[in-house]
């Protein structure tokens, strides 16, 4: 099982799980004991700096108002970046263009994979959903924050009653800059909260 830093585990804990301030709290799910166990990026030295508890619970960070879900959406979870970069090719002598996302998510919801799409699936239920970019709000020095909303499930389970994404609280994740070769490609390392959002009712 690869461990990561002690450094690495502290700014998990501290920032990407459970000491993200924000206005809607946190929210909890009940874990399995695999996931209790957590991915191999956030074992043994997470386990001497943060409970299991911050596995599987998030504080949701503010929302910039450009970017909130639609009034009446529902809080279904929130998932962080624990590993995950956004790969950018070359074009016309310089990365530009969409990025495609490759990262796994830890949270509420559970394990997350988010990948190409973009979309989402649980490794739980094998419940997957994709999305389109609606809103963005822009943070200095890294990706935007967005709000995504969903155009395709698949299977039943977590995420089956997702109608939108926000992605919040973006580090990194930005094109490179300088000249390259057309058609090469380059992953940048990043890091999101991602909140899932419901306009269906119970």
């Amino acid at each position: 099982m690869r461990k990561i830093s002690r450094t690495r585990a502290r700014v998990l804990a501290a920032v990407g799980m459970a000491g993200v301030v924000g206005t809607l709290g946190a929210v909890t799910y009940q874990a399995s004991a695999d996931e209790v166990a957590a991915p191999a990026e956030i074992a043994a030295p997470v386990e001497a700096e943060a409970s299991a508890k911050d596995v599987r619970q998030v504080r949701v960070p503010g929302i910039p108002a450009a970017i909130k879900p639609p009034a009446g959406s529902r809080l279904v979870g929130a998932s962080v970046v624990v590993k995950g970069t956004q790969t950018y090719t070359c074009t016309a002598g310089v990365f530009t263009g969409a990025s495609v996302p490759e990262a796994q998510l830890v949270g509420t919801t559970g394990r997350i994979h988010h990948f190409r799409g973009p979309s989402w699936q649980s490794t739980r239920d094998g419940s997957l959903i994709t999305a389109k970019k609606t809103a963005e709000s822009a943070r200095p020095g890294s990706i935007p924050e967005l709000l995504l909303t969903v155009d395709s499930h698949s299977g039943r389970g977590v995420l089956a009653n997702v109608t939108h994404i926000s992605r919040l609280q973006t580090s990194g994740g930005l094109a490179p800059a300088g000249a390259c070769t057309d058609g090469a490609t380059k992953a940048v390392k990043y890091g999101a909260v991602y909140v899932y959002w419901t306009a269906k009712q119970s």
